[in-house]
């Protein structure tokens, strides 16, 4: 608690920490729409196999100039069991019986077909170019687009671990982690830094080094000793906690970007998907802020996180017509896991301790890109089973919510500083007075 002590007096959340929250939210937006661009990059327009008859430019041998491209594509392409244009299937040779059927409709399965051996000939009307078109990346190349989404969250991955190694020599870190790691004078520094954007007038009173070591000693003490990534692992309870922790952030990130990059699965017009399901993320973010912390940390996160495997399961059963249905199911699966990982992210802050938080938050990180990563690639075993992918989607946070009982509820205690501070759960116990909840536990 005594680190809270010492924000109250640099002025709680002012004008500081507003600002620092209003910076760092358009670097978040942008990560974030680059990974919503494989909706749209890598769109899959209808299309149909390219025939003679039909897309050549000049008029063919049979004077078939005078027929509409309707009865041309009705001679040259077989139609589904939805009475559609097979889009992956042509006739071997125009079937010119079938100008005298009257609108009916024989059994294709009769007639030869082929596949597209000559290519294919996309709907542009929405978008020009995907790289589905350039490519040809449809009817027997079904995997590659999901390869292809997954090595760019790979990309993500690699360039988050890169860079954010060498962010840590460019950005100021915070007076708490200056502090915990024996720099107390830079973080006195800062803190007065704080206080002075606060607008707290005679600060050099109550802060000077003195009375930082006496309010911090024991933190102090423990920084004695260097910590590594290793010490995430050495006490049975932190180590507890990293492993579940994990495994909860890559259950609710799989099927976020389950979600997210395939949302032609839920229907054609994804420019207003795209829109629903921002501005619900945005709403149900804040939200969750109420439940999470009136009625608690675990029992939130567990909440959504059924509700988020419920929702995508029971799509499964939807007709694909049924679009409206399917659009409201897809909207409470992406707005309780967009719930789900604020709650986690507040349970898990609180869960770690100070000193090796940033190394945790790390390794979240890792989990994290490696669920952004698999989502995609997920989407290849449609071959063996077209739902299987998203009953994977639906399974994983499901399985993850009991998970979520094997981890303390943080709600109204302070944050631990140190990896004592876990493994002496009567300290992490303590609880706090309701009226300084807001200013103490919030802070980190």
């Amino acid at each position: 608690m005594a680190f809270e002590e010492l924000l109250d007096k640099v002025g709680g959340l002012g004008k500081f920490q507003i600002l620092q929250m209003a910076l760092i939210l358009p670097s978040l937006m942008i990560v974030v729409c680059h990974s919503l661009l494989e909706n749209f990059t890598a769109a899959v327009p209808g299309h149909r196999c390219w025939v003679h008859i039909l897309d050549n430019a000049t008029v063919s041998d049979n004077d078939t100039g005078i027929l509409s491209p309707d009865v041309l594509l009705r001679l040259s392409i077989p139609v589904d069991s939805n009475l559609k244009p097979e889009k992956c299937r042509r006739f071997l040779h125009p079937q010119w019986q079938l100008l005298h059927l009257n609108g009916t409709f024989p059994n294709m399965t009769d007639l030869d077909t082929e596949p597209c051996v000559d290519g294919w000939v996309y709907d542009h009307s929405l978008f020009s170019s995907t790289i589905v078109t350039e490519w040809d990346l449809v009817c027997d190349q079904p995997s590659q687009k999901p390869l292809i989404q997954s090595l760019v969250m790979v990309g993500i991955l690699v360039g988050g671990l890169i860079y954010g190694h060498l962010s840590d020599r460019w950005l100021v870190e915070s007076s708490r982690w200056l502090i915990i790691t024996n720099k107390p004078d830079e973080g006195l520094k800062e803190l007065k830094m704080v206080a002075q954007r606060n607008g707290m007038k005679n600060v050099e009173e109550t802060l000077n080094l003195e009375g930082l070591r006496a309010t911090m000693q024991e933190e102090l003490e423990t920084a004695q000793t260097r910590t590594t990534i290793f010490d995430l692992f050495r006490t049975p309870n932190l180590r507890k906690r990293i492993y579940l922790l994990s495994f909860v952030r890559f259950a609710i990130t799989l099927p976020f970007f389950g979600i997210i990059v395939n949302l032609q699965h839920f229907g054609s017009n994804i420019f207003l998907f795209q829109v629903i399901f921002g501005a619900l993320t945005i709403s149900v973010r804040c939200l969750a802020l109420y439940p999470l912390n009136n009625v608690g940390r675990r029992p939130t996160e567990i909440f959504f996180l059924f509700l988020v495997g419920l929702s995508i399961l029971i799509n499964m059963f939807v007709p694909q017509d049924m679009q409206t249905l399917r659009v409201i199911l897809a909207s409470v699966g992406i707005g309780c896991v967009a719930a789900s990982h604020t709650c986690f992210t507040v349970h898990q802050s609180e869960l770690l301790p100070t000193i090796v938080r940033a190394k945790a938050a790390g390794l979240d990180l890792l989990a994290n890109r490696c669920a952004a990563a698999l989502a995609p690639l997920l989407m290849t075993l449609v071959v063996y089973l077209p739902t299987l992918p998203w009953i994977i989607y639906g399974m994983c946070p499901i399985i993850a919510a009991p998970v979520l009982l094997l981890l303390p509820e943080t709600r109204n205690l302070p944050l631990p500083d140190t990896i004592q501070d876990v493994e002496n759960n009567k300290k992490f116990s303590r609880t706090v007075n309701e009226k300084d909840l807001y200013i103490k536990v919030t802070k980190f």
